[in-house]
């Protein structure tokens, strides 16, 4: 996690991805109560977790969030999307990742779906790892 101003960090996003940036941000803020964090100077995070696998590495990641970028919206719900098919098959087109979500426009995705989503990433980590405000 980096200590970048969101609103100044907002000036780096490809301009054609500033209006979705700011109405992900809105949707993350309500679904999360979590404040934006920029991490590794592109994700931008909405809460914590601290991590440790069972091969003893550790960390801190951020809870959940997105990337902005020139072709497509990443989209991060941690541990991953494995158990969401129900919720997925409701958002509308995407591809899927690991832990990422790709989205080529946000329009074309139902919003209301895609906050159910966040919401059910975001309870499912807490199920694993304590979930807290970023630093």
């Amino acid at each position: 996690m980096t200590d970048i101003d969101f609103d100044k960090w907002l000036a780096s996003v490809p301009p054609n991805r500033t209006e979705e940036t700011r109405a992900l941000d809105s949707l993350f803020r309500d679904i999360t109560g979590y404040a934006p964090h920029i991490w590794a100077g592109r994700m931008v995070g909405y809460g914590a977790y601290d991590y440790t696998y069972h091969s003893g590495h550790s960390g801190t990641s951020l809870a959940t969030g997105f990337a902005p970028g020139k072709a497509r919206i990443s989209l991060y719900i941690m541990p991953g999307y494995a158990d969401f098919g129900h919720i997925l098959d409701r958002l509308g087109p995407h591809k899927m990742g690991k832990a990422c979500l790709y989205l080529t426009r946000l329009a074309r995705v139902d919003s209301a779906v895609l906050g159910e989503l966040i919401a059910a990433g975001l309870q499912d980590l807490r199920t694993r790892w304590p979930v807290r405000a970023a630093p």
